[in-house]
């Protein structure tokens, strides 16, 4: 053990001793996580190396309620309420700035060798805690959360942008990081199993939505993104569930994205209300064909650009290349783990090598002239030798009886 580890147990024992006699407590029980443990450990000693190699003393990770994904990674904080402003010392605990004082309780709580704050003018007191690290090379990260003053302030010209350095570490996944997706991945598939039972005539979509969630609370997962469609050829894409009702011989589309320990993985499926027509059964062929071609396009050394060509050569070789363009669609698929849509896009532009251990969804999705939108995709990991598909709902158009 180094000299400052030493010293930094020893202060947080100190700490710990003191504030258990303040509160008369003898003997104090900690309950432990080895997931938690582990992934702790790997990812502060990847985070620390990348640090010493790109020279960086101090990095700045920005997080709040919506983009937290790199604050999960850096800090292991999620912050619920307002900014969270993280500063990593290679050598040393990190150190916190939040805006309200329940959130600083918190995270002292969930760890309590953190040194936390609370203001409620949290950025700038992040800008004066910046001040004072003098001439210490300081990095912020990432882009996408970072407030205007501290991203155009004066203080930007003396500070490194860090985004793709968090970007490169997050990519690939530690044996825990990969641990968490595969459960995540079950209950994806657990979960269309509930939204495929939920399918029925005559209810909202909004009710489909919540049959999902009232399962995945039931066990114990806090966090699901999901967005739906259903109708015919007028339907172009997915949505927020609302209060249309299901028809009979409606197209009825999902992408579910359970989280597990902070690692979300999806699943894209769709059903067909009553027994599914000519052109529709035709159109899944298409949509089946596109999946499996980008998911044996997965593999060490390819690039995600490889994916997506994958997937569209299949719709252009049936006549239906204008429907894998921006006109119709955003992605052939992204990247999955501590956000629900991340790097990288699988896009034809996209020149991203894969490597084992990365993370991410496969899917065709796009509208179809004959039927309207259909989704089609499943969450797979990069191995050494190829690809391992994670989720194992049987890739098949789905009939529900109208009665």
């Amino acid at each position: 053990m180094s000299a400052i580890s030493g010293n930094a147990c020893a202060e947080r024992r100190l700490r710990l001793a003191t504030a258990m006699a303040d509160e008369g407590i003898d003997i104090l029980v900690v309950a432990g996580n080895p997931w938690r443990s582990d992934y702790l450990r790997f990812a502060r000693l990847r985070l620390a190396t990348a640090m010493a190699d790109e020279e960086i003393d101090i990095l700045v990770v920005v997080g709040n309620p919506w983009r937290s994904d790199y604050l999960r990674f850096a800090a292991d904080i999620t912050p619920v309420e307002g900014q969270a402003f993280a500063f990593i010392d290679r050598d040393g605990p990190a150190r916190i700035i939040v805006e309200h004082p329940a959130e600083a309780a918190r995270f002292r709580w969930e760890q309590a060798e953190l040194d936390v704050r609370w203001s409620l003018s949290a950025i700038e007191e992040t800008e004066i805690a910046i001040r004072r690290l003098g001439k210490r090379r300081i990095a912020l990260a990432p882009r996408a959360a970072v407030p205007y003053r501290l991203a155009m302030g004066p203080l930007v010209a003396s500070i490194t942008p860090a985004t793709a350095l968090l970007d490169r570490l997050m990519l690939r996944k530690s044996p825990s990081e990969i641990e968490a997706f595969r459960r995540a991945a079950v209950l994806a598939d657990e979960g269309y199993a509930v939204f495929l039972k939920a399918a029925r005539v005559g209810r909202p979509e909004y009710a489909l939505i919540a049959d999902v969630e009232a399962f995945f609370r039931s066990r114990g997962c806090p966090e699901n993104f999901q967005i739906l469609g259903s109708g015919g050829r007028e339907v172009r894409g997915m949505h927020p569930p609302t209060e249309r009702r299901l028809a009979p011989g409606d197209l009825v589309t999902t992408e579910l994205t359970p989280c597990v320990e902070g690692y979300y993985a999806q699943i894209c499926r769709t059903l067909v209300l009553g027994e599914p027509s000519t052109a529709q059964e035709r159109a899944f062929a298409v949509y089946n064909e596109a999946l499996e071609a980008g998911v044996a396009a997965v593999r060490p050394g390819a690039k995600a650009r490889d994916v997506a060509r994958a997937q569209n050569e299949v719709f252009r070789d049936h006549g239906l290349g204008d429907y894998v363009t921006s006109e119709y669609t955003r992605v052939r698929g992204h990247g999955l783990g501590l956000y629900v849509d991340g790097r990288p896009a699988v896009l034809e532009d996209v020149d991203l090598d894969l490597e084992p251990d990365m993370t991410l969804v496969v899917h065709p999705n796009t509208y179809h002239p004959e039927v309207g939108y259909f989704v089609h995709g499943d969450s797979v990991r990069v191995t050494p030798g190829g690809c391992e598909v994670l989720t194992r709902t049987p890739r098949r158009l789905f009939s529900v009886p109208l009665v």
